[in-house]
């Protein structure tokens, strides 16, 4: 305020401030942060003009304590950063890859209705994520009963899951020859 030109009396008895307190602050030398602040500034500015402008606080965050080996928390970067009004370039946005895995003719044609047991089985494989990681559970249901049949738990999606879901299914019930095993198209 008082930089803005308002008398610095004024401006101490709107803030509820001490004058002798103000011209205590204007005149004592910067404190430790503000010189290592000053410091990182210099430091990250740097890195972002070697980047061509084009990183981020992540990207600097992870020059600074990787390459040149300072100790500095990733907070503290994006505070400077917004301070000085640095900034990256937002990434680029790449398409997802296509499956160009060949996609079984559907022979239930979305009708998941059948009047005989072990005639139609569906199956599908789910994510769970758990404190230990991520589990995948594939299931098997008849679609007659609406039961599970045979099911696998792993911590990886790998045949292996699949096939002790089907393999489980098959010896608890004894599959009519012709039952169709249908899956989504992701399996």
């Amino acid at each position: 305020m008082a930089a803005e030109g308002l008398p610095v009396q004024l401006a101490c008895r709107l803030l509820s401030v001490a004058e002798s307190g103000y011209y205590e602050w204007r005149s004592r030398p910067p404190s430790q942060r503000a010189i290592r602040h000053a410091w990182l500034n210099d430091q990250i500015l740097a890195v972002h003009t070697a980047s061509r402008g084009t990183y981020g606080a992540r990207r600097v965050h992870a020059e600074l304590t990787l390459a040149l080996g300072l100790a500095v928390g990733h907070g503290q970067v994006e505070m400077l950063m917004a301070r000085a009004a640095i900034k990256g370039l937002p990434g680029t946005r790449r398409p997802r890859p296509r499956h160009e895995t060949p996609t079984a003719v559907d022979l239930v044609e979305r009708m998941f209705t059948r009047e005989a047991p072990n005639r139609l089985w569906v199956t599908d494989i789910t994510e769970h994520r758990t404190y230990e990681g991520k589990v995948y559970c594939a299931v098997v249901l008849d679609t007659f009963s609406r039961r599970v049949i045979g099911w696998s738990i792993d911590s990886s999606q790998t045949a292996a899951l699949v096939t002790n879901a089907l393999g489980m299914a098959i010896a608890n019930r004894d599959p009519q020859p012709g039952v169709i095993v249908h899956s989504d198209h992701g399996v």
